[in-house]
């Protein structure tokens, strides 16, 4: 009975056993650098949480990656640079403003003025239009002509 008990113990706990990210750092200043750093990468996989935040494992390694770069004398921008270069700018939550992004942001502003001019020459026709059903003096006494014309021959 013991052994299991032991054993259910054993299975139980290795969760305990999972790693937990312990970096030793040659500063204060060092180990806030890296929190920040953390903190403004995104997570590739969850989309929506920091690598700091995160418990996947392209997130572990993009953490354990940025401690290297520390350790290897890099700074910030150097450290984000090379993120985005590996993983593109979603990386980044202030995506820089680039050709693409700029069709993200503009597009619907685009879309929404150009229907709205289309709505607004749209209606400004239709009274014009109207105008062009009314019939010239000229043409009204030609239609009166052919409609007579039409009566005479009629037997």
């Amino acid at each position: 009975m013991r052994l299991i008990v032991l054993l259910c113990a054993a299975l139980l706990s290795w969760s305990a056993a999972a790693a937990i990210d312990t970096y030793r750092f040659n500063s204060v200043e060092q180990e806030q650098q890296y929190r920040e750093l953390t903190e403004q990468l995104r997570c590739p996989k969850c989309q929506n949480n920091s690598i700091a935040d995160s418990n996947a494992i392209i997130a572990a390694d993009m953490r354990t990656k940025v401690y290297e770069l520390m350790m290897q004398g890099q700074n910030k921008q150097q450290i984000i640079d090379y993120m985005v270069a590996r993983y593109g700018n979603f990386v980044t939550y202030e995506p820089p403003v680039t050709p693409a992004t700029l069709i993200l942001w503009i597009g619907p502003l685009l879309f929404v003025l150009i229907g709205g001019a289309v709505v607004i020459l749209r209606t400004r026709r239709r009274p014009d239009a109207a105008v062009d059903d009314e019939f010239s003096e000229r043409e009204r006494q030609r239609l009166a002509a052919l409609l007579q014309e039409t009566d005479r021959k009629k037997p």
